[in-house]
C-alpha cells in the first residue's frame, strides 16, 4: 500500500478504507479508460466540509520509471505538492493512498478539500463576471492567470491537459478594491519536463486550442505571461 497521511481533522490518519467506504454525489461518472476506471465524487468530512474524492480501480499510467504502471492519482498526488511549493493554487490535497485488491487490481483514492469561493471561468464569463467588475479587474485576473502559469512552467511542471475548464477564479472585493484569484485542477496527466520552454509550450498551444479567448484577450494573455515568464514562446 501507498499512501499520504490523511488529516487528522478529516479522518483517521492514513485510514485507506475510510475514505473507500465513503459515498456522495458523483460530479465525474466512472469512465473506463487506461485499463480500469476513475470518477469523482463530492463527499463530506467528519465536520462536514465538503471534499472530492477521485476513486479509481485498475487505472494506471506507465512510464520508464514504473514500466508495470502505477495508479494516476499517485502521479496527481505528486503535482500537487510540488505546485504548492511553487505557489501555484491548486486543491488542498487530504488523502492519496493506493493498495492492490486480491485479484492485484489497484484501488486509489485522491481527497482533497473543495476550492471555497472559486467557479470554472468559463462559468465566471457566462454570468457577467467581466461585465459585473469592469475591465480594469479583468485584466488584473488575465495577468494573475499568466503569472500562475509561468510558475509552474518555470518550474518545469506541465500540466499536461489543460483546458478553460481546469481555470477556476474567485473574485473578491468591489470596485477599484476586488482582486481576483486563479486556481488550477485536474493534474491527472500532469509531469516534469526537462525544461521549462518545452513545459510552457505544449501547455500555452493547448490552452489556446481549449479555450474561447477572443483575438485580443489572447494576445494581452501572451503578453503577461511572456513577461512573467522571461521570453517568448514560439508559436503563440
Amino acid at each position: 500500500m501507498v499512501a499520504q497521511a490523511a488529516d487528522s481533522s478529516i479522518a483517521p490518519p492514513g485510514d485507506f478504507e475510510y475514505f473507500w467506504s465513503q459515498q456522495g454525489e458523483w460530479v465525474e461518472e466512472p469512465n473506463v479508460r487506461r485499463g480500469g476506471e476513475s470518477g469523482v465524487q463530492r463527499i463530506k468530512g467528519k465536520d462536514g466540509e465538503l471534499l472530492y474524492a477521485k476513486r479509481q480501480t485498475g487505472h494506471i499510467y506507465r512510464s520508464w520509471l514504473h514500466p508495470f504502471g502505477r495508479p494516476t492519482v499517485l502521479r496527481e498526488q505528486d503535482a500537487l505538492l510540488a505546485l504548492t511549493r511553487l505557489n501555484v493554487r491548486v486543491p488542498q490535497l487530504v488523502f492519496c493512498g493506493a493498495q492492490r485488491d486480491p485479484v492485484h487490481k489497484w484501488r486509489a483514492l485522491l481527497v482533497t478539500r473543495a476550492l471555497e469561493g472559486f467557479e470554472e471561468i468559463q462559468h465566471w464569463y457566462a454570468g457577467g463576471g467581466r461585465e459585473r467588475h469592469g475591465e480594469a479587474v479583468h485584466e488584473q485576473i488575465l495577468q494573475t492567470l499568466a503569472e500562475t502559469l509561468a510558475r509552474m512552467h518555470k518550474g518545469r511542471w506541465q500540466h499536461g491537459c489543460i483546458y478553460i475548464k481546469h481555470v477556476f477564479i474567485r473574485v473578491t472585493g468591489e470596485g477599484e478594491a476586488a482582486k481576483g484569484e486563479i486556481a488550477l485542477l485536474d493534474f491527472e496527466k500532469c509531469r516534469q519536463r526537462l525544461t521549462a520552454y518545452s513545459a510552457a509550450s505544449h501547455d500555452m498551444k493547448q490552452l489556446r486550442r481549449h479555450s474561447s479567448f477572443s483575438d485580443a484577450d489572447w494576445k494581452k494573455l501572451v503578453y503577461f505571461y511572456e513577461t512573467a515568464f522571461g521570453s517568448a514562446i514560439k508559436g503563440l
